[in-house]
């Protein structure tokens, strides 16, 4: 039987009902990550507008949430990508690549009309296996 964990680096995510992630086990394990933005540990927006700077922070987050559940970027088998402006993030979707460091799992990129907080413009989600 799947045994289920919630994985928190913070509490700031306490107040709003969720988990940063949640590690599923038995057989193998599977990281299912909550989307994360550029945001500090406390939850507050960071870099209003910048996309460049809140793909980096945003998957600054993602490595702090794979770390607390024992992971890294080789883990991720899945990366979805929520952004308010499409083109604005293929200018800087090569900083993305970079940061994960040769890491190239599948995903998807959507764009959508607005994220939690009108200063954030992507939001990044991932699933990770070990």
């Amino acid at each position: 039987m799947a045994q289920i964990k919630p994985v928190n680096p913070w509490t700031w995510q306490d107040a709003f009902g969720y988990s940063q992630a949640v590690e599923v086990s038995g057989g193998g394990r599977t990281l299912y990550c909550a989307g994360q933005t550029s945001v500090d540990g406390n939850g507050s927006p960071l870099h209003a507008g910048d996309m460049p700077k809140q793909i980096l922070q945003a998957l600054d987050n993602l490595e702090t949430v794979l770390k607390k559940a024992g992971m890294t970027f080789d883990n991720v088998v899945r990366l979805n990508y929520y952004v308010t402006d499409i083109p604005g993030f293929l200018q800087a979707s090569a900083q993305a690549s970079a940061r994960l460091g040769g890491v190239k799992p599948p995903g998807t990129l959507l764009g959508v009309a607005s994220l939690f907080h009108p200063d954030i413009v992507v939001e990044i989600e991932a699933t990770a296996v070990a």
